[in-house]
């Protein structure tokens, strides 16, 4: 029996592909709108875990009194799950045209997301400077300056590789670059995973909002065992 590939068919497009399909096939199916690829594949399981983590910090952060320091966690976890769906929505693009659409709005919601993060820096630096309180000390302030810094970079690889790719040489060198800004995304999510569990070892946590680590471990493990089957190996060049 002929295969996929010498029908000419991509894996994982066609209408037998296993629901949460195998490890890196959910491919967006020709014709179908964008937004499926949120969650074709183990895609809904990706966002079940997301939206799991932000209900866990957006229910105890409003659950008490809100303070300024209260967007921090607000924010940070808004950016999390913003740039979960910019991964998700990118993943699944094979064709030329599907690549194109899909990175414009994996960037528009990128920017989103690094906008609420840079938001969520910003206030807990100047809620640290208003009550002279230390910086970088905790392990969580520590993982959340490597994140932060993380972030940036990929923010301005990602954006100049693909629209102003005369600073590589041309858009050849600056395409030979796409797979380790992919590979890098994948550490930098799990970056800011790790993040937020060191958040709930913090004294705030612990004393205020009170978020246990067990139930961000698991909502984290939700989100990566959504995320990283729909990994294509063919688009690192394996």
């Amino acid at each position: 029996m002929a295969s996929e590939a010498e029908n000419g068919r991509v894996p994982g497009t066609g209408e037998e592909e296993p629901l949460l399909g195998r490890a890196g096939d959910a491919s967006q199916q020709d014709g179908k709108p964008l937004y499926y690829n949120f969650i074709i594949g183990t895609g809904v399981v990706a966002q079940a875990g997301a939206w799991i983590l932000a209900a866990i910090v957006w229910g105890s952060v409003f659950s008490h009194d809100l303070i300024l320091f209260s967007a921090h966690p607000l924010l940070n976890s808004a950016a999390i799950l913003l740039f979960t769906q910019g991964a998700l929505v990118l993943q699944p693009t094979h064709t030329k045209e599907q690549k194109r659409n899909g990175t414009l709005v994996h960037a528009a919601i990128n920017d989103v997301a690094l906008s609420a993060a840079i938001a969520g820096l910003v206030i807990i630096e100047y809620n640290k400077i208003a009550h002279n309180g230390a910086h970088f000390e905790s392990p969580h302030a520590i993982l959340g300056l490597i994140t932060y810094i993380a972030v940036a970079i990929q923010a301005f690889v990602g954006i100049t590789q693909y629209f102003t790719p005369g600073l590589y040489g041309g858009e050849d060198n600056a395409k030979k670059l796409y797979k380790y800004h992919r590979a890098s995304g994948y550490v930098i999510l799990l970056l800011m995973l790790a993040t937020v569990c060191a958040a709930t070892q913090t004294d705030y946590n612990r004393n205020v909002l009170q978020i246990q680590l067990w139930a961000v471990i698991v909502a984290a493990v939700i989100t990566l065992a959504g995320v990283l089957p729909r990994v294509k190996k063919q688009k690192f060049g394996f």
